[in-house]
């Protein structure tokens, strides 16, 4: 899959008056800032009528009462990338990009995603998940226990690397916690995997679905924290990857499989480890609204494609629909 990708011709007019939500309430605001403005000035330069809308300060029923045709959805985390804003706009029958309520809702969920993927046979290590109730010190003791050391810990339903912790030892599990549940109440640890860090983006729906190319990710000291992804030039990022042919269409293949078993459409991009001693892939994470900075990591891969920036932001609000098409309306046509 390292040809260049063909997309359609869009014309700009057909596609209305377009709002690109940013910003927002979540933890990762800062970042979606950055994604928002740069979608924003992609899709104005293509002659779309776009204009930002960020939700932490407007009614979201602006959207309907201001007449916008279609979203193009730049949040990032709670509020925006786990199907709440998707079920307001639902409910308003306006188009958005990316996945609908329910893959929304199930992929910003680390512990739901990785049930699924595990029902259905995809690689992903092994876990375990202590609601509230659960996380006494005697609990979270046991868990290296169950799943070696190093492990991490993590808030589950979190992005951009937020509240993540590398434990390699008993007396580090302490304040772990205390970070990830700063986040979340509930708790997930996970097996370390030992090799590359690697990510891979989706677009499409369906059958029709296609893996980008993947990007190696080398980060200093392999931290690829908050700091590394967004604010540093000290990662280094490898696309096209570099591994051998055979091996990324496996990942491609295994990227495809787990969108399709989310149930996601549009675009998204899995994150995953190669671990080093059998080269063996492992999913971590499934983001349904990624990152579109300058740092991002789907552009980065649309152009080995041979995709710009600014196609690719023309080609995903171009994507832009509802759940249930029957409330989808021609693009720049009337609402009634």
């Amino acid at each position: 899959m390292s040809a260049n990708f063909s997309l359609p011709t869009i014309a700009a007019a057909a596609l209305g008056r377009v709002a690109v939500l940013l910003g927002g309430s979540s933890a990762e605001r800062e970042i979606s800032l950055l994604s928002g403005g740069g979608v924003l000035a992609a899709l104005r330069s293509q002659g779309v009528d776009a204009q930002a809308f960020d939700p932490a300060s407007r009614d979201l029923g602006d959207l309907k009462r201001e007449g916008f045709d279609r979203v193009f959805i730049a949040l990032h985390g709670r509020h925006g990338e786990d199907g709440t804003v998707q079920g307001a706009l639902e409910l308003m029958a306006i188009p958005y990009t990316g996945s609908g309520v329910m893959a929304s809702a199930i992929a910003i969920d680390k512990t739901m995603t990785k049930r699924i993927w595990g029902a259905v046979g995809l690689p992903t290590p092994r876990f375990v998940w202590l609601d509230a109730d659960e996380q006494s010190r005697e609990r979270v003791r046991a868990v290296p226990d169950e799943l070696g050391l190093p492990l991490i810990v993590k808030p589950p339903r979190e992005g951009s690397s937020i509240g993540i912790t590398k434990v390699c030892g008993y007396s580090e599990l302490g304040d772990a916690v205390k970070l990830a549940t700063s986040y979340d109440p509930d708790l997930l640890c996970e097996a370390f995997i030992e090799g590359e860090e690697l990510t891979c983006p989706v677009i499409g729906s369906g059958a029709q679905a296609r893996a980008l190319p993947v990007v190696r990710i080398l980060a200093p000291d392999g931290k690829y924290d908050y700091q590394n992804k967004y604010f540093t030039n000290d990662t280094i990022y490898l696309c096209p990857s570099g591994l051998p042919a055979a091996e990324e269409r496996e990942i491609q293949r295994i990227v495809v499989a787990a969108y399709r078993a989310l149930g996601c459409r549009g675009w998204g991009r899995a994150d995953l480890m190669l671990r080093a001693t059998d080269r063996q892939p492992f999913l971590l994470e499934m983001n349904t609204s990624p990152g579109m900075t300058g740092h991002s990591l789907v552009p980065m891969s649309a152009r080995a494609a041979g995709i710009s920036y600014e196609q690719l932001c023309l080609y995903l609000l171009s994507t832009a629909t509802l759940d249930h098409a029957a409330g989808t309306k021609p693009a720049g046509g009337p609402r009634s």
